[in-house]
C-alpha cells in the first residue's frame, strides 16, 4: 500500500465544488482535485424519501495522514447537511507521480537565504 487515498465528495454545484477543490490543494490537504464537468445524476434516500439529484463529483488525491483534516475542511465548506466523505486505498501508482504527489502533501517551505542551497 501506498499511504495514499482518493476521495470522493459530491457538491450541490460546480462552484461549490471548485471551491472547496481550490482550498484543500492551496491547505496541501490535497495534492490534486479533480472537478468532473458534467453533473453527475444521484438518487439516494434522504429523510425516508428517495430523492434524485444533479450533483458535481470530486476526485481528491491526499494520504491517510491528511485525511481527518480534509474531511473536517470538506464539512466545514460544503453546503450539505451529511457530505459525502468516501476514502479509497491507492494501492500503487507509478513512482514519479508518487513522489510528485507526496510533495505537493508537504508543508511550504520558506524560501532559501541568499547565496544558500536549498536541500
Amino acid at each position: 500500500m501506498t499511504g495514499k487515498v482518493v476521495v470522493l465528495v459530491t457538491c450541490a454545484s460546480a462552484r461549490e465544488a471548485k471551491r472547496i477543490a481550490r482550498a484543500a490543494v492551496e491547505a496541501r490537504l490535497a495534492a490534486c482535485v479533480n472537478v468532473l464537468g458534467a453533473p453527475v445524476h444521484s438518487t439516494y434516500r434522504w429523510k425516508r424519501k428517495v430523492e434524485t439529484a444533479r450533483e458535481f463529483l470530486l476526485v481528491m488525491k491526499s494520504s491517510r495522514k491528511k485525511l481527518a483534516a480534509l474531511r473536517a475542511a470538506v464539512e466545514r465548506l460544503h453546503s450539505y447537511e451529511v457530505p459525502e466523505f468516501i476514502a479509497l486505498p491507492i494501492a500503487a501508482g507509478s513512482p514519479a507521480y508518487l513522489r510528485w504527489f507526496e510533495e505537493c502533501l508537504r508543508p511550504a517551505t520558506k524560501a532559501a537565504a541568499p547565496g544558500r542551497k536549498r536541500p
